[in-house]
């Protein structure tokens, strides 16, 4: 297996004009948990995230940005592939494994395998849940350097602390307590026994390490420390900050900044977004300070929908863990002032799965034909002026979409939902019934897609059945 990654990523990475090392860009891949579409400034909601804002404005935001996937794990692991998961059997959470050793698989190479091939630092500051054992764990995955937890969440700061209002904890199988309780413990508890995160803590390499810091300023912090101490190499940064993901957790520094918010499942949630956007803010600084803010590549979006209380995916239809826009389609913007015009705003739909390409043609190499995206600068700059993709596709278990041109397809409980987006944003009107020879010919595209994919190398954890993730009163199961 390694040495297929080695042939594989001598063709990903092959530099045909590096040039000099001044001239090779940064690139730090900032990538945030179910950050809702109105979660944010970017799209003409009332949310004061001035840093995001900021590095929009420097370069292109995207109004039909794609991940693969509408739950964590799967999303992480197309983008750090370049690929569909489906290509790879990684379609659902890896702690649906029987055997607990589900992963991303140690033969597909990584975004940092390539960065790393191609004489860049590598650094992960956040988020893995891509495998929780030795053999996937990002330092063996390309990563010169990680700081953070190898599951799926934690708790965000000691919940107990003065300073903080946790309106929940993260599970006990996580997050121990001295007494016993629920899986979940109920909000307002005052027990106060909180014994630290457990088996989810917080790692630097592959040692434990204590943490007191709120975490999304730790990891602002974290990378901050990366940037300092490699201004003078080409850097891969990849940040993806745990914020605004459950549990709800917030400094008193933050929550005060919304007093005027009488919902406290909102008030916690902006405050969290607030503390991910001071983070964006001091990086963007960092880069600032060191002369680096004109060629560094910084890419910004979610890794699906919101689906979380106090979240918005307006005017998108329902989130999180479902295949309608407001699960798949997120805030996604790119900056990168010595090749990207400022103020753009992209209106045709791109991918996650671009930003393996882009990164690899902007360190001056070449991705192998099994990277399924495109290189985004040539379309931004004005070179390409054709849209980037025909279709998109997407499978989860038995439901499964496409977006071809303005049309979206949708098949989930053995039946079809098709919208034109370009008139009909919100998902509202199916009009499958009205054009059958739309669902029949968008239905065969992609049923050949679907002829390069593979069965799911592990079972679904769970699904999602609850009302609020209907369609139109029809149940629907959300398998993730």
């Amino acid at each position: 297996m390694r040495m297929f990654a080695s042939a594989f990523l001598l063709l990903a990475c092959a530099a045909h004009a590096y040039g000099t090392e001044t001239t090779r860009p940064n690139v730090i891949l900032i990538f945030v948990d179910d950050l809702g579409y109105c979660d944010t400034e970017l799209y003409g909601c009332d949310i004061p995230t001035p840093n995001i804002k900021q590095l929009a404005d420097g370069g292109a935001l995207f109004t039909a940005g794609y991940v693969t996937s509408p739950v964590c794990s799967a999303s992480r692991a197309g983008l750090l592939t370049g690929r569909s998961q489906q290509r790879f059997g990684h379609e659902f959470l890896p702690e649906g494994a029987p055997n607990k050793d589900g992963g991303l698989p140690v033969d597909e190479p990584t975004l940092a395998d390539a960065m790393k091939h191609a004489s860049y630092v590598t650094g992960m500051v956040g988020k893995w849940h891509l495998g929780e054992m030795a053999q996937f764990h990002p330092v063996r995955r390309g990563f010169d350097e990680f700081f953070g937890i190898i599951t799926g969440f934690t708790d965000y700061i000691d919940p107990t602390r003065t300073d903080v209002i946790a309106m929940d904890r993260a599970p006990k199988s996580i997050s121990r307590t001295a007494r016993a309780a629920p899986d979940l413990q109920d909000r307002g508890s005052q027990d106060n026994s909180w014994l630290g995160r457990g088996p989810n803590t917080v790692m630097r390499g592959t040692t434990p390490v204590e943490e007191d810091e709120y975490l999304t300023d730790a990891f602002t912090r974290e990378s901050v420390a990366f940037i300092n101490k490699h201004k003078d190499q080409p850097f891969f940064l990849y940040l993806p900050y745990t914020v605004p993901h459950t549990p709800m957790q917030v400094t008193r520094k933050y929550y005060d900044r919304y007093a005027h918010i009488k919902d406290e499942d909102t008030r916690v949630k902006r405050a969290m977004v607030s503390a991910l956007d001071d983070g964006i803010g001091t990086i963007l600084d960092t880069l600032e300070k060191n002369g680096l803010e004109e060629n560094t590549l910084v890419v910004f979006l979610s890794d699906n929908g919101a689906g979380a209380g106090g979240t918005d995916n307006n005017p998108l239809r329902l989130g999180k863990h479902t295949l309608f826009e407001g699960g798949i389609r997120v805030p996604f913007s790119m900056k990168w002032p010595a090749k990207i015009p400022a103020g753009l705003t992209y209106k045709q739909p791109v991918s996650a799965l671009d930003i393996f390409p882009t990164a690899i043609a902007a360190a001056g190499g070449k991705p192998s034909p099994k990277v399924e995206g495109v290189d985004l600068v040539p379309y931004l700059s004005g070179t390409e002026s054709n849209p980037p993709h025909g279709q998109l596709f997407w499978r989860q278990g038995p439901n499964w979409a496409i977006r071809d041109g303005n049309w979206k397809l949708t098949y989930a409980a053995k039946r079809y939902w098709l919208y034109d987006l370009a008139n009909d944003i919100g998902e509202i009107t199916n009009l499958a019934e009205k054009h059958p020879e739309v669902v029949q010919r968008i239905t065969a595209k992609y049923e050949q897609w679907n002829t390069g994919n593979i069965e799911p190398a592990w079972p679904a954890l769970g699904a999602k059945t609850m009302p609020y993730v209907s369609v139109d009163g029809v149940p629907i199961h959300w398998v993730f």
